[in-house]
């Protein structure tokens, strides 16, 4: 699920005709999808830590900050909205990234090699976030909590999609819809949904793990 983000990310950094701006919007999501895979193997617990969560927080901070200065058609304070979830997505992942390495204890008969200690997580064996479980009320009520917000964005992105995908296709006889052929701007935007609605859903079900 999260090779779909980041393929579709590196090929918009590639494309010609794209903004700086955008080409940063689609580098961090790509960025994110490639941590989020080494996540699910030992290696990637060996990764830096401060420099993840710096980054995170730092893209989450992009994301508001930069939405009202891009604002097109719509106001800022709709611009801002429509950031949101993607800065709640960075900031997932930035405080996936310090839970993860917050703690001094482990417990388990088996753990994977290359794996540091985690205080407040249960290790049981097995391969990276998938074989990690946070202990303590706040860090599993905030996990459960992400999975069901990250859920519903991915569900509410994979449902525009669909909607989307139906609109440039017809509805099923072959007719258009009312209101006209479907450009290409539209398929593409279609398309950023997916993605978007792949990297949230393939983030609920990490944090589902963590909890």
């Amino acid at each position: 699920m999260f090779t779909v983000p980041v393929l579709h990310g590196v090929r918009t950094l590639v494309l010609p005709g794209a903004g700086v701006a955008d080409r940063l919007d689609h580098a961090l999501h790509a960025a994110m999808g490639t941590l989020m895979i080494a996540m699910a193997w030992p290696w990637g617990m060996d990764l830096p830590v401060v420099p993840q969560v710096v980054l995170f927080s730092v893209a989450a901070l992009w994301f508001m900050a930069a939405a009202p200065f891009r604002a097109r058609e719509s106001s800022p304070g709709r611009a801002v909205l429509a950031a949101l979830p993607h800065a709640v997505m960075m900031g997932a992942m930035a405080w996936m990234v310090w839970v993860m390495d917050s703690s001094t204890a482990m417990s388990g008969d088996t753990v994977p090699s290359g794996v540091h200690d985690m205080a407040g997580m249960d290790m049981s064996g097995g391969s990276g976030v998938t074989s990690v479980s946070l202990t303590g009320a706040w860090p599993v009520t905030t996990a459960v909590l992400l999975a069901i917000v990250l859920g519903g964005l991915g569900l509410t992105w994979l449902t525009r999609a669909l909607d989307g995908a139906r609109d440039r296709h017809g509805d099923g006889d072959g007719r258009r819809p009312a209101d006209g052929p479907v450009t290409e701007a539209g398929h593409v935007g279609a398309l950023a949904q997916t993605c978007h609605a792949a990297m949230a859903l393939g983030m609920a079900v990490m944090f589902a793990l963590l909890a």
